[in-house]
C-alpha cells in the first residue's frame, strides 16, 4: 500500500518543508521502543544528516508502569531533519526528553511529540532549546494527553527558541488535553533574540563578537544535555552542537 504524501492539513505537517519530503517519502517505519515495568533506561539521537538531504526519524515508545524512559536529541542535520515521538505511559512510570534544534541556511527542522497518559501517577517532561539563523525554520509541536483515569499527572512542556537572524522562524505550539481533574500539567513557549546588553558587555572585556556570541549560545542550550550519562555521548553532542554554532555566528 503507498501512503499518500502528507498535506498542510494535517496538523502535525503544518510547517514542514513537504517539497523536501517528497524526495524521500515513503519514510521508514517508525522505530518501536518498549520499555519493561520498573526499567529504567535511555536512549539518544545525533541527527546530523548531510546537506541537502532528508532525515525523518519516528519513534513509538511504551513505558510500562514504574518505568522511566530519557531520550536526548540534538537535531543539527539535513535540508529537512524531521524527528517525532508517540509516547504511552503507563502507572507511575516517566518519560523525559531533552532536545535542542540548531538550524542555518534553508533548513527545516522539527520535534513533533504526542505523550499519553493513561494512568494514575505517571510524570513526563519535554526540554527543547532552539537556535535557528538565515532562513532556517525550526519547529515543536508538542502535545500532553491526560485521560479520564490518569489521576495526579505531572507533566510539563518548556519550549525556547533563539533568532539570530530576523529572517529565521520558530513555530511552537505546545499543547494540553486534559480529561481528568487532578493533575499538574504545565507548558510555556518563548521566542528571544540574544541579549544586546550582554553581548555589549562582553565587548567591553574585549571579547570578539563572534566569542561572545559562541558563549551566550553554548549557555543556552548547555543544559539539554547535562544529565546525558556516557562522558563520550555527552562530548559528541556538545562537540556537534559547537561545530553547527560554528557555522551561524
Amino acid at each position: 500500500m503507498t501512503l499518500d504524501l502528507p498535506t498542510r492539513r494535517d496538523e502535525a505537517w503544518r510547517y514542514s518543508d513537504l517539497q523536501a519530503l517528497e524526495t524521500a517519502w515513503p519514510s521508514a517505519p517508525p522505530v518501536h521502543i518498549r520499555v519493561a515495568a520498573g526499567d529504567n533506561t535511555h536512549d539518544a539521537l545525533l541527527q546530523d544528516a548531510a546537506d541537502g538531504s532528508v532525515a525523518v526519524h519516528d519513534y513509538v515508545i511504551d513505558i510500562a508502569d514504574g518505568a522511566r524512559f530519557d531520550f536526548h536529541l540534538l537535531n543539527i542535520g539535513g535540508k529537512l531533519g524531521r524527528v517525532t515521538f508517540a509516547v504511552t505511559l503507563g502507572k507511575g512510570s516517566h518519560f523525559e526528553l531533552n532536545g535542542a534544534i540548531i538550524g542555518g541556511g534553508e533548513q527545516t527542522l522539527e520535534i513533533i511529540t504526542s505523550v499519553t497518559h493513561t494512568q494514575p501517577d505517571a510524570t513526563s517532561g519535554q526540554t527543547v532549546r532552539s537556535i535557528l539563523g538565515s532562513h532556517a525554520t525550526g519547529n515543536y509541536l508538542g502535545s500532553i494527553n491526560v485521560a479520564r483515569d490518569a489521576q495526579r499527572t505531572d507533566a510539563f512542556q518548556s519550549i525556547k527558541a533563539m533568532l539570530l537572524d530576523r529572517t529565521a522562524t520558530a513555530n511552537a505550539k505546545p499543547e494540553l488535553e486534559i480529561y481528568t481533574d487532578d493533575v499538574k500539567c504545565a507548558h510555556g513557549a518563548t521566542v528571544g533574540e540574544l541579549d544586546r546588553q550582554a553581548l555589549f558587555y562582553m565587548a567591553s572585556r574585549g571579547m570578539d563578537p563572534a566569542t561572545a556570541k559562541t558563549l551566550l549560545l553554548k549557555a543556552f542550550v548547555a543544559g539539554v544535555f547535562d544529565d546525558v550519562a556516557q562522558d563520550d555521548l555527552r562530548e559528541r553532542f556538545e562537540a556537534a552542537a559547537l561545530a553547527k554554532l560554528g557555522t551561524l555566528v
